[in-house]
């Protein structure tokens, strides 16, 4: 056998749990407070990308970019965020995907450091909300990379905040971005999804009950040969 991968960077939404549908409804109630219509088709352009990347989108939509000042559009972010956060009170231990809890433990077991590399900012809030806050032994803070997804930032922070090299780190995304980014890490993606979202030259599961600990060491062991 090769040697094993010694990291596992994991997204947050699709991945650990479903805000998504949160982020949707947040986005389009400030939608419809600045006369901007957002339907779920639209929807799917924003998932994965940042907070400020997210109302850069929806602005150009609704073709009102220019029209705020960087003091009003920062305003407008906050806004989204405080409905999403009033939104996400509720989520709690029993909102965790199927296989997930598993998958961490055994990680945790084989002494594979794991790493949370999302681009929301409510990350942490959400890992206690959950109680996963235990198995991460680093959270990358979006705050604080200079690109959002697709660019390989955040993944390459959450690569060292464990102090792993990214090139021995599995990155796990269900957004096109997010594997946009794994591979310009370096790392080995695995996909949550459909082939024709997320491409047909990576590993994909059709949901995260497959996420296992032998499925993610196959993966790894066959990525010499996939490629």
């Amino acid at each position: 056998m090769s040697e094993m991968f010694q990291g596992v960077c994991f997204d947050l939404d699709g991945v650990i749990t479903d805000t998504a549908e949160y982020h949707y409804r947040a986005w389009k109630k400030l939608g419809e407070e600045i006369g901007i219509s957002i339907d779920r088709a639209f929807n799917e352009q924003l998932k994965g990308v940042s907070r400020e990347d997210s109302l850069h989108r929806i602005l150009e939509h609704g073709k009102q970019v220019g029209k705020y000042n960087e003091e009003e559009f920062a305003e407008l972010a906050k806004r989204k965020n405080e409905n999403y956060v009033e939104m996400i009170q509720a989520v709690s231990p029993k909102d965790v995907y199927p296989g997930i809890l598993t998958l961490l433990r055994d990680l945790k077991a084989n002494g594979i450091k794991i790493a949370l590399a999302s681009a929301s900012k409510n990350g942490p809030f959400l890992l206690e909300r959950m109680e996963l806050t235990s198995y991460f032994d680093a959270i990358a803070d979006p705050a604080k990379v200079a690109a959002g997804k697709p660019a390989p930032d955040i993944f390459l922070a959450a690569a060292s905040g464990i102090g792993v090299a990214s090139e021995k780190c599995i990155g796990i995304e269900d957004a096109q971005a997010g594997i946009q980014a794994i591979k310009a890490a370096k790392m080995l993606p695995i996909g949550v999804g459909k082939a024709e979202d997320l491409g047909n030259d990576i590993a994909l599961v059709p949901s995260t009950s497959y996420l296992t600990l032998d499925f993610l060491a196959e993966v790894w062991n066959n990525r010499k040969t996939a490629k």
